[in-house]
């Protein structure tokens, strides 16, 4: 709803909640992408989907682009784009990993969408939610999280770390912390846009809990436990989608620009 004026044409980009993403509405986003853009969809370094070259009249997307885009299933709140922008660690409930996150970044976004005080989040504003095999721990966030164990995770607050809070309770924790952001932050050009500007801290910080994971090495490419890793250089066209898709219900977008594709059975 807010597409970026670049020199091809208006960009937009897709939020997927964890990287997870239907392999029905893949094959549908590049059908539009074929149909208004450049016949690609691409990957970006928050494991969220870009479509390029759109057609729109002062800076707004056609309303045929826009009804085709929400066909896809991608486009779920007209009115919260901006704060689905949670990453989470691409194995989660694949394999390894001490919790599976999945069910915790459903309950989160919709903890953000039914949230009103949230509609204006700003667009860089980003959570990042590690299921405690380190992969995603040395990566930037305003709001996240890292288990610890099955019961417990440690918050991530801006640069620094708050309390260890039950797994159960996390979500909820989060969201509530996202609420107090947008209502601290204000509102006008000089609101800040990230949790790190902001004059008093949200939550004390916590020291580093001593069952926190060291930081892992990206997801390499080929063949990963729970599927295969697929490096995207130059976008998605349609060969490439079918094949990334065939014989799976959905696929997951990393923030390394890759495709995981999870095993058959998985």
């Amino acid at each position: 709803m807010r597409p970026w004026p670049a020199d091809d044409g208006l960009l937009v980009r897709l939020r997927l909640i964890g990287g997870r993403v239907s392999s029905a509405s893949l094959r549908a986003l590049v059908e539009v992408a074929e149909q208004y853009g450049d016949a690609r969809v691409h990957v970006t370094s928050r494991a969220n989907l870009q479509v390029r070259a759109l057609p729109g009249t002062d800076g707004a997307l056609a309303p045929e682009v826009i009804a085709a885009i929400e066909a896809t299933g991608l486009l779920p709140t007209r009115t919260h784009e901006l704060a689905r922008n949670v990453m989470m660690s691409p194995q989660t409930g694949l394999a390894g990993g001490v919790v599976d996150l999945r069910p915790v970044a459903a309950d989160l976004d919709a903890r953000l969408c039914g949230d009103p005080g949230l509609a204006m989040l700003p667009g860089r504003f980003l959570f990042v939610l590690d299921d405690g095999r380190g992969d995603l721990v040395d990566r930037g966030c305003d709001l996240g999280l890292i288990v610890l164990d099955k019961e417990s995770a440690q918050l991530r607050v801006g640069d620094g770390l708050g309390p260890v809070v039950p797994i159960d309770t996390v979500a909820q924790r989060v969201a509530a912390l996202a609420h107090e952001f947008a209502v601290r932050r204000g509102e006008g050009p000089t609101a800040p846009w990230h949790v790190v500007e902001l004059v008093e801290p949200l939550v004390r910080p916590d020291d580093p809990d001593p069952r926190l994971p060291e930081a892992a090495p990206p997801l390499p490419f080929g063949d990963v436990p729970g599927g295969r890793h697929v490096e995207v250089t130059a976008g998605l066209d349609r060969r490439t989608v079918a094949g990334l898709t065939a014989g799976v219900a959905d696929v997951v977008i990393t923030p390394w620009r890759g495709v995981l594709v999870p095993q058959e059975n998985t």
